[in-house]
C-alpha cells in the first residue's frame, strides 16, 4: 500500500485517537500543567485503548504495526490540543530500540509495560558539550567484572520523574582499536549514584525537563542492550523513528492552531463579513493548512520506509520530514495568532503558549541547521565544514 493514500485500519485508528484527544482537549492540558502533574489520565487510558503500544511486537503486549500508526496516534492528540511528548521517547525510542536488538529478557521485562502505559523509559543521549555532535559524547561505560560501571552527564532529558529507567547512550572502549563507540543501557532511576536534576524551563509542558549525573552507576552485564559492536546502528534505530515522531508532534500542533484561527476567522466579523472573507487573512491560512499537509506526507514516507525496513532511506526522509514539519507549525502558530490578534495572546483563547512549544520542533532532537548539513552531505554530496 502506497503510503500516500491511507489504508482503512489508518483512517479508523486516526479517528478512533482524535475522539479520545476530543475528550480531553486544551483545557485538559493547560489545567494539568498549571497544578504541576504529568499527563496521567490521558496517559493511562490511551494505554489501556493500545494506542501507546501500536508500533511494539504483537507477542509482547503490542498492536503488531510500525511507527506509521504511532505517529497517527501522536498527530491526533496533538491537533486535539492534548500531545503526549512521552510517545517520542518511550514507546518510539526505548520501545523500538529494544524490540529490535533487546534480549528476549529484555522484552519480556519491558515491552508489555511501555505498551500498556504502566512502565515508562526515558532517553538520555544529550549532553553539555555534545549537543548534536553524538562523537563527542563523553558518558563512558567501563567494565568491573561482570559488571558495567557508568559515569557521565545528559542534559534535557525529558520525563525523568516519571520514568522507570533511561535509556541512556554511552560510550564504551574497543578493546581492538582503543576507540569509543556509542552503546545503549538500561537505567534504572533508582540505581544508586544515579542523580536527577530539574533545569527551569520557559517552556509550560507537562515534561519536565532534567540534567542527570551518572557517578559511577554499577549496572549488570544484562542493562547492555544490544550488541557492543553494533554502535551506531542501533543508536539510530532509535533516532530515525524520533524524528518521525517529533514530525508527527509538529504536525499535530499546527492543526490544532490552525482550526483555533480557521473557527475564528469564520465569526469574527469587523465590517461587513466575517475577516475569513478578505484573502489577507484567508490566503496564509491556505499557505499554512498545505504546509502542514506537505509535510505529512514526507512523515509518511518517513514512517513507511523505516517500517519496511530502509533504515537508509528512513534516515533522509525522517531529517526532512522533522525539518518540514517544525517550519510548518512555527509558521501555521505565528499564522493563527496573528489572525486572532490581540485575543491570541490570551489565556482564553489558548494559543499564545504555542509559540514557545512550536519552537521546540525547529530545535529539537536535533537542530534545523543540523538537519541541512545532513541533507547537504548525505543527500547532495557536498563537503562538510566540519
Amino acid at each position: 500500500m502506497s503510503p500516500v493514500i491511507e489504508t482503512e485500519e489508518h483512517k479508523a485508528l486516526r479517528s478512533a485517537v482524535a475522539a479520545l484527544g476530543k475528550r480531553y482537549g486544551r483545557d485538559y492540558l493547560v489545567q494539568t500543567v498549571a497544578a504541576g502533574k504529568p499527563l496521567t489520565e490521558l496517559w493511562t487510558e490511551a494505554g489501556k485503548l493500545g494506542y501507546l503500544g501500536v508500533n511494539l511486537p504483537e507477542e509482547h503486549g503490542g498492536g503488531g504495526g510500525g511507527i506509521a500508526e504511532l505517529s497517527i496516534v501522536l498527530e491526533e492528540l496533538g491537533a486535539a490540543g492534548s500531545p503526549l511528548l512521552m510517545l517520542v521517547v518511550s514507546p518510539a525510542i526505548c520501545g523500538t530500540v529494544i524490540s529490535r536488538f533487546g534480549t528476549e529478557t529484555q522484552k519480556r521485562q519491558w515491552l508489555p509495560g511501555i505498551a500498556d502505559g504502566t512502565r515508562l523509559m526515558a532517553f538520555g543521549i544529550t549532553e553539555p558539550d555534545a549537543g548534536s555532535n553524538s562523537h563527542r559524547i563523553t558518558t563512558t561505560a567501563r567494565r568491573d567484572g561482570n559488571d558495567w560501571l557508568l559515569t557521565g552527564r545528559k542534559v534535557f532529558i525529558s520525563g525523568v520523574d516519571m520514568a522507570d529507567a533511561v535509556l541512556i547512550v554511552g560510550r564504551t572502549e574497543d578493546a581492538r582499536t582503543g576507540r569509543l563507540k556509542p552503546c545503549l543501557f538500561i537505567v534504572p532511576t533508582d540505581a544508586e549514584g544515579f542523580q536527577k536534576r530539574p533545569i527551569d524551563m520557559e517552556l509550560n509542558a507537562a515534561e519536565k525537563q532534567f540534567e542527570l549525573v551518572l557517578d559511577d552507576v554499577r549496572l549488570p552485564a544484562d542493562a547492555l542492550v544490544g550488541d557492543e559492536d553494533a554502535g551506531l546502528l542501533q543508536l539510530f534505530a532509535g533516532l530515525n523513528p524520533e524524528r518521525i515522531m517529533t514530525a508527527a508532534f509538529a504536525i499535530g500542533m499546527g492543526r490544532h492552531a490552525l482550526s483555533k484561527a480557521i473557527e475564528y476567522a469564520r465569526d469574527r466579523t469587523v465590517w461587513k463579513s466575517p475577516i475569513g472573507a478578505h484573502q489577507a487573512i484567508a490566503h496564509p491560512l491556505a499557505q499554512a493548512h498545505i504546509d502542514l499537509e506537505l509535510a505529512r506526507l514526507m512523515m509518511q514516507k518517513a514512517a513507511h520506509l523505516y517500517d519496511a525496513g530502509d533504515d537508509v532511506g528512513a534516515g533522509e526522509a525522517a531529517n526532512m520530514a522533522k525539518y518540514a514539519a517544525g517550519e510548518a507549525c512555527v509558521k501555521a502558530v505565528d499564522q493563527a495568532v496573528h489572525t486572532l490578534g490581540g485575543n491570541g495572546l490570551t489565556r482564553e483563547f489558548g494559543l499564545a503558549s504555542l509559540i514557545t512549544a512550536a519552537r521546540v520542533a525547529r530545535i529539537a532532537p536535533v537542530s534545523r541547521e543540523m538537519i541541512l548539513n545532513y541533507v547537504s552531505h548525505q543527500s547532495l554530496g557536498l563537503p562538510k565544514s566540519y
